[in-house]
């Protein structure tokens, strides 16, 4: 497995946090030096988080469709993008297959 699909060294939260009525799921992760990370699913749907710390959301499989708060603009992402959201906002997204993901907090 190549260095890039994974991320060594962590702390995983055994219970898993589970959005939208399971239409997203994901674990949190905390890696060396404490950092905190989730890594989830998103299953085909549309839906809107809201946002307490900065947050960069990594797409490792699927596409979606993602507009920030604020915006009027769309924009379509795959695997190896990525997408940031400041703090105290929020985003929709619309996942159009598994979304598979890791979101970088802070």
């Amino acid at each position: 497995m190549p260095a890039d699909d994974r991320i060594d060294r962590v702390s995983v939260l055994k219970q898993a946090n589970v959005y939208f009525d399971g239409r997203c799921v994901s674990h949190t992760v905390y890696v060396e030096g404490g950092a905190r990370k989730s890594i989830g699913v998103i299953l085909p749907s549309a839906l809107t988080f809201e946002t307490a710390a900065p947050e960069r959301m990594e797409i490792v499989a699927g596409r979606c469709r993602v507009r920030l708060a604020g915006s009027e603009t769309t924009r379509e992402y795959g695997p190896g993008q990525e997408f940031s959201v400041p703090g105290n906002s929020s985003f929709h997204i619309e996942a159009l297959e598994p979304l598979h993901y890791v979101c970088h907090f802070g």
